[in-house]
């Protein structure tokens, strides 16, 4: 079973999906943790390392930056419950990997390979994966639309990338000041 957990920044949407890791284990699955983050400033060592500190040092951590659907395929198993946190950060690895961030800049339509690949991957990845998924990403379109053109590009692909995952995900969370909303 598949799910997705979304919400804002601060939200409490990894706290809730490792809540939910957790109560997976307790019912006797491998927690596996599959981390998209690239610690490429201070801010973002920071970040990571608040993450680890949070979870059971027991859990397996693997990192992946672009080949989700490729790692989540050689995990996945009936008795493991795999956490990805978290798509947003996959997304935006994948933008600036490809041509999909020089595109946006240029304003021309996003047709990197790597992009569209990777996410069509991942979706029909998910709708035969063994074991429990957790998926978390942020929802990044509530606010104002960006002013600068790879900012929104960005965020329409978020977006996009969201209501794909959802749709083939058999429940879908909604965090909000660290409170859970069952959408599906």
């Amino acid at each position: 079973m598949a799910e997705l957990i979304i919400g804002g920044a601060r939200s409490g949407k990894s706290a809730h999906a490792e809540r939910l890791a957790l109560q997976a284990e307790a019912q006797g699955y491998q927690v596996i943790y599959l981390a998209t983050a690239q610690a490429g400033d201070g801010e973002m060592v920071r970040r990571v390392a608040h993450h680890r500190q949070r979870r059971p040092a027991h859990w397996l951590t693997l990192e992946e930056t672009l080949h989700l659907a490729r790692a989540l395929e050689a995990q996945a198993t009936p008795a493991t419950c795999l956490l990805v946190d978290c798509l947003t950060l996959w997304l935006t690895n994948l933008f600036f990997a490809g041509q999909a961030g020089l595109q946006a800049e240029a304003g021309e339509a996003l047709a990197c390979p790597l992009l569209r690949g990777e996410i069509q991957a991942l979706l029909e990845v998910l709708a035969r994966l063994p074991g429990r998924i957790i998926l978390v990403s942020n929802e990044v379109g509530w606010g104002i639309v960006p002013m600068e053109r790879l900012s929104r590009a960005f965020a329409d692909e978020q977006g996009r990338l969201n209501q794909q995952v959802a749709a083939v995900c058999e429940r879908v969370t909604l965090v909000a000041a660290g409170l859970a909303l069952r959408l599906k």
